[in-house]
């Protein structure tokens, strides 16, 4: 339950992204239910199988929409921009120094903890990446076909610096969802241990 927020968005964002789609959707549940193998399932929306393009995309809404979600928390309520571009130039005190004072922002506790619960549950299942391969080859087959018929020049001049401005923008979000994880990894790990000697269970 502490990821349902996470867990909301990732299923929502399926079922309006398949909406947008027209593809037909059924039931939705944002509630843990136990599968017969053991697994635990956190939330799922089941949707009519279409196209490879529209399979992908419904796959592939949850990364997009919590990408785009933790880059904003991220940048416009916790300030990490900052932070981060610190770590990466390597200047450690300086980055220390943003995350002693991040707890004076604003509903820090608040945003800190959607960015969590939403980071560590944007990525796709495996069942939402059934298309993906398919749709991988169908677009590696075109590029290929481009460039046998001479268009190499002109994807050199005009996608490629769009493609790696896209790209680097990407890595920084992803760079802040992984320094969120990694402010929370000793909290998380002192919690983990707490419960699991309160209740006798633990979980690998």
């Amino acid at each position: 339950m502490i990821f349902l927020p996470g867990v909301f968005l990732h299923e929502l964002s399926h079922f309006v992204m398949a909406k947008t789609l027209r593809v037909r959707t059924g039931k939705f549940s944002v509630f843990p239910q136990s599968l017969p193998d053991g697994r635990l399932q956190l939330g799922y929306v089941e949707t009519s199988k279409s196209d490879v393009v529209r399979d992908s995309l419904i796959g592939a809404a949850p990364l997009i929409v919590g990408t785009l979600f933790v880059a904003y928390v991220a940048i416009y309520h916790l300030q990490m921009r900052v932070l981060w571009d610190a770590f990466r130039n390597g200047q450690i005190d300086l980055f220390w120094l943003g995350v002693r004072t991040l707890p004076r922002v604003p509903d820090f506790y608040l945003w800190f903890y959607l960015a969590f619960a939403v980071s560590s549950t944007m990525m796709p299942s495996e069942s939402d990446r059934h298309a993906w391969l398919e749709l991988v080859i169908s677009i590696g087959v075109l590029m290929g076909i481009a460039l046998l018929v001479g268009a190499g020049p002109w994807m050199a001049s005009n996608i490629a610096p769009r493609l790696i401005n896209f790209l680097s923008s990407v890595a920084v979000i992803f760079g802040l969802s992984v320094l969120v994880h990694i402010l929370l990894i000793l909290p998380t790990t002192l919690i983990h241990k707490l419960l699991a000697r309160a209740t006798g269970v633990d979980i690998a």
